[in-house]
């Protein structure tokens, strides 16, 4: 049942496929397999506390492995996040900051003219897909694509369903109007779908090269569907103020059923003890539809709630079981630590702003203390009329910059040189700004974010938007707060 995109290549893996003696060569180099969901909460799991939705296949998968309470995206949306990741460089490098144009939101709100959104990532710009290509790996990507109009184009040899869209664009029931992927029977869902075609390529392998295999799930993102029988079931839930949306339960429940099938194929298959399984989700979930709390903000807000997400990594033999990591990573270090574990040589001129996780994982090493990075100079709008979650009702973000070093978190936004900063070890859900009380703090941790900018080479817009309407914005602020009193 391979996609339409997927049935014209894999005739020609066989075509593809490296030499015996290379094949051979890899035999011992670890299968790899990248699941990567969309909109997933940092809570919106069991074993991250939650107890109206259920994840017992993630819960047992953490379980197993080492799970990180710290794990950030490297963006609070989909794309740029995912640009990160697999080019394995921070924004300005790319460009990719947002979805979309960057100049969302009220035009008469915006004070500034944001700097021009990259929408895909080039060709040219090396992911570490083709580098595991071009050793010896087997390279299949199912599911979301969304920074680029295909992903043949970056390194994999099969496409299943990967195109530029970032959401299923006729929802999660077939007929799906995915080019990349043909449509199943009447009532098929997605999730299940998408499983079936990861778990056909990988039984219908049968060159000897280790594989690498991109999970890119398009659950839980909007629209919020599931099927009936299981929406029943947490509709008989007692929900919680968290967690309240039995839908949305009932698409983690598809989400983690679906993990587990994967899961189990590679047990039947026996190369469950030489596969790295990474799981992670590109951003924080959507406020109106599942809380972040104790995080601040969601999906789109550069706040806890909209970077930090749930992150697992197993490896028998080479992670210990249940472990446990509050070391703050980030998406942008998959790219080395990819190619640690597959024993590939990053060359010299290829840049790479992250460091491999690969001794933290499996000697218990330390990460030295170092920054991690968000750069925005775009504008987001909010969902529907907004709320406190974030700066102000108008936008989930408006152009600025983050960082965080230790347990300092500095916000920058470039509208007004507004300056925030949180201690994350007292104040996780960032609500007392101490930069007004600690200003020696706040400069240090400004003149690194700076120079990092100065070093990146990342743009910091300046340009007057000459309709932005100051009488009209303090006209709707004191509509929304007369309104929400």
């Amino acid at each position: 049942m391979l996609g339409v995109a997927a049935t014209a290549l894999i005739g020609l893996t066989a075509a593809l496929a490296p030499s015996t003696a290379v094949a051979q060569e890899g035999a011992n180099r670890p299968n790899i397999v990248f699941i990567n969901v969309d909109d997933l909460g940092w809570g919106d799991t069991g074993f991250m506390g939650s107890t109206f939705y259920e994840t017992p296949n993630l819960d047992l998968l953490a379980a197993e492995g080492m799970m990180f309470t710290d794990a950030y995206a490297p963006a609070a949306n989909c794309a740029p996040s995912r640009a990160v990741v697999f080019t394995g460089q921070y924004g300005p490098r790319h460009g990719v900051f947002t979805v979309g144009n960057s100049d969302r939101g009220q035009n008469q709100l915006r004070k500034l003219i944001p700097t021009p959104n990259t929408e895909y990532i080039s060709e040219e710009n090396t992911t570490f897909v083709t580098l595991l290509n071009e050793n010896g790996y087997a390279t299949c990507h199912v599911g979301k694509w969304h920074i680029s109009t295909d992903p043949l184009k970056h390194g994999f040899e099969v496409n299943i369903g990967g195109w530029q869209s970032g959401h299923p664009r006729q929802g999660y029931f077939s007929p799906y109007g995915n080019p990349a992927l043909s449509d199943g029977p009447e009532g098929e869902h997605l999730t299940f779908r998408l499983t079936d075609e990861a778990i056909h390529y990988l039984r219908n392998r049968d060159d000897g090269r280790p594989f690498f295999l991109s999970m890119q799930y398009y659950i839980p993102h909007t629209p919020i569907q599931a099927k009936e029988e299981v929406i029943a079931r947490y509709k008989a839930k007692s929900p919680t103020a968290t967690h309240f949306n039995s839908t949305y339960a009932a698409m983690i429940d598809h989400m983690d059923y679906n993990i587990g099938r994967l899961l189990e194929t590679l047990d039947e298959l026996g190369v469950r003890e030489n596969t790295l399984v990474l799981f992670t989700s590109d951003n924080g979930g959507i406020h109106n539809i599942s809380r972040m709390w104790p995080l601040r903000g969601e999906k789109g807000s550069y706040y806890e709630g909209g970077i930090r997400v749930p992150m697992i990594v197993r490896w028998p033999g080479q992670v210990s079981p249940g472990t446990r990591s509050s070391t703050p990573v980030q998406g942008v270090d998959f790219f080395p630590t990819f190619m640690e574990a597959a024993r590939i040589e990053v060359p010299e001129e290829r840049l790479l702003d992250g460091l491999s996780l690969i001794p933290h994982l499996t000697e218990g090493e330390e990460i030295p203390e170092r920054a991690l990075f968000w750069h925005f100079p775009v504008y987001l709008q909010p969902y529907g009329r907004g709320n406190f979650e974030t700066r102000d009702p108008f936008f989930r973000t408006r152009p600025g910059a983050v960082m965080r070093l230790g347990n300092w978190k500095l916000h920058e936004y470039f509208e007004d040189g507004g300056l925030e900063l949180y201690d994350l070890e007292r104040d996780l859900g960032e609500r007392l700004n101490l930069a007004e009380l600690l200003p020696e703090k706040t400069a240090e941790l400004h003149a690194k974010m700076k120079a990092w900018r100065e070093e990146t080479g990342a743009p910091v817009p300046t340009e007057p938007n000459p309709q932005y309407n100051s009488g009209r914005e303090a006209e709707l602020m004191e509509a929304f707060y007369r309104e929400t009193r």
